[in-house]
C-alpha cells in the first residue's frame, strides 16, 4: 500500500462551496430552467477563498477529493476550473448524466462508498441536507457557509436532482 493510498480523504463540493455559482443563478429562475445555460456557464464561476483555502490546507494531510452533483458531462469543464483556480489534484465524483436523485442521496451513497476503503475525515458543503445526512451516517462535516445561499440551487438539489 503507497504512502496516498493511506492519506485520509477530505471531501470537497464544488458548487458554492469552492465555486460562486451566483452569477449563473438567472438560468434557473426562468421556466423552464435552463440547465444547458447554467452549465455551460461554470467554468466562469470565481473561486471562493474561503473554500479554496480550506482544499489547500486540507491537502497538507489529506487526499482530496471533489464530490460534486454536476452531471459527468461537464467533467472536462469542471476538471480545467479546477487547475485553473490552483486546486489541490484529486479525483473528481460526479452524478450520471440522467440520475436526477436528491444530492443528499448520491453524494451520501459515494461517501459511503469511499468510506468503505479510507477515512474519510471530512466533506466540505453548502446544502444543508447532505451535511445533515452524513453526520447522521457518522462523517464529519465543515458547512460552508460563505457563499450566498440560492433557493433556486437548493430547489435544483433537492427535487430535481440537477447538481
Amino acid at each position: 500500500m503507497t504512502a496516498d493510498a493511506r492519506r485520509p480523504l477530505a471531501v470537497f463540493d464544488l458548487d458554492n462551496t469552492l465555486a460562486d455559482t451566483a452569477h449563473r443563478q438567472h438560468f434557473l429562475q426562468a421556466r423552464p430552467r435552463n440547465w444547458d445555460a447554467f452549465f455551460a456557464a461554470a467554468p466562469q464561476d470565481p473561486p471562493i477563498a474561503e473554500g479554496v483555502a480550506l482544499a489547500l490546507e486540507s491537502a497538507e494531510e489529506c487526499e482530496v477529493v471533489y464530490l460534486t452533483g454536476r452531471p459527468e458531462r461537464c467533467r472536462r469543464d469542471t476538471l480545467a476550473w479546477l487547475a485553473a483556480h490552483g486546486l489541490p489534484e484529486g479525483r473528481v465524483h460526479m452524478r450520471g448524466n440522467a440520475d436526477r436523485r436528491p444530492a443528499r442521496f448520491t453524494k451520501l451513497e459515494i461517501l459511503r462508498r469511499l468510506a468503505r476503503t479510507r477515512e474519510v475525515r471530512v466533506l466540505v458543503d453548502d446544502d444543508e441536507l447532505v451535511c445533515e445526512d452524513a453526520e447522521r451516517a457518522g462523517f464529519t462535516v465543515v458547512r460552508a457557509r460563505w457563499a450566498t445561499p440560492s433557493a433556486e440551487l437548493k430547489v435544483a438539489q433537492e427535487r430535481e436532482g440537477r447538481t
